[in-house]
């Protein structure tokens, strides 16, 4: 292995490896008590971005996720529980704010829709293997003495 090549591997292993460690707070959003903080980022870690849609709210930079990062910090630094901060944030964005929604009536296809996508391509699979093997024609025989004989003839008379 050349040295360029193992280098680019060892950068794209470093990148890979880091890459969930780096997080969109900002130094002045970092609350001073370590265990709020933790806390904040427990709960921003499970809040989705309402723009990126697939990023957390801790992993976002755009403006709506700073908005959510400070507000939860804010309710934390008011004495609110988790719990509390999440039903909060939930109350004014749906559950479509949280990452990991509730099963509920209201959910249940999100939570539920790839296992029916899932059994609905076996079952359709099934049915195509099926009736290949149903349509598939046996061998044909062999040819007979006399057909062989008449084959004989004709690839003679061809050429």
């Amino acid at each position: 292995m050349t040295v360029v090549l193992r280098n680019v591997l060892l950068a794209f292993a470093m990148i890979v490896i880091l890459a969930p460690a780096a997080h969109a707070v900002q130094p002045d959003e970092v609350l001073d008590d370590p265990a709020l903080e933790e806390r904040a980022r427990a709960i921003t870690l499970e809040l989705r971005c309402l723009v990126c849609q697939n990023q957390s709210v801790d992993d976002s930079n755009a403006p709506l996720a700073r908005d959510l990062r400070i507000l939860v910090r804010d309710r934390l630094l008011a004495g609110d529980s988790d719990a509390e901060v999440v039903d909060y944030v939930v109350s004014r964005y749906g559950d479509y704010v949280l990452l990991r929604p509730p099963f509920r009536t209201a959910t249940w296809l999100l939570w539920l829709g790839p296992f029916v996508v899932l059994a609905i391509a076996v079952g359709l699979l099934t049915v195509v293997i099926r009736r290949h093997r149903m349509t598939k024609q046996p061998p044909p025989a062999p040819l007979s003495d006399e057909e062989r004989a008449r084959l004989d003839l004709l690839m003679r008379n061809s050429e």
